[in-house]
């Protein structure tokens, strides 16, 4: 059995109004930058460097399409796992489903850089596993 090398880096939160959470969050000390409000992304580095991300419901579909909001009250927070680089979230991945876990996205190279996959852990609760960037030469 492979060991799992994977990190908490952040918690994602997804938003059906941006500014509205933005200015929600500022008021309980994140330090969103300035303009985050017009983004469908943001991110706020607390210290430690965990970090918390906000993502509109548009932003999810996009890379989600069967992706639908819960009722008002229902969970729209989950964890994000840093599994080093791509090997790692293919590999992390992997180990999960073969554990007997469920996928939800099979590791794929995003848009914005990072490879990401999601599985559920056992309460269907999604949990994300990426790569950051491959940095460039």
């Amino acid at each position: 059995m492979t060991e799992i090398t994977a990190r908490l880096d952040a918690v994602g939160v997804v938003v059906s109004d941006m500014a509205a959470a933005v200015t929600f969050y500022r008021r309980l000390g994140l330090a969103f930058p300035e303009g985050a409000e017009e983004q469908p992304h943001a991110e706020a580095v607390l210290p430690g460097g965990l970090r918390v991300l906000l993502d509109t419901e548009e932003t999810v579909k996009s890379f989600h399409p069967s992706w639908r909001a819960p009722a008002r009250g229902a969970s729209r927070h989950g964890l994000a796992f840093d599994c080093g680089d791509a090997a790692g979230v293919d590999a992390v991945y992997e180990e999960l489903l073969a554990a007997g876990y469920d996928g939800e996205l099979k590791p794929w190279d995003a848009f914005w850089g990072q490879r990401y996959a999601v599985v559920l852990d056992p309460d269907g609760n999604g949990v994300d596993l990426f790569a950051p960037p491959a940095a460039t030469a």
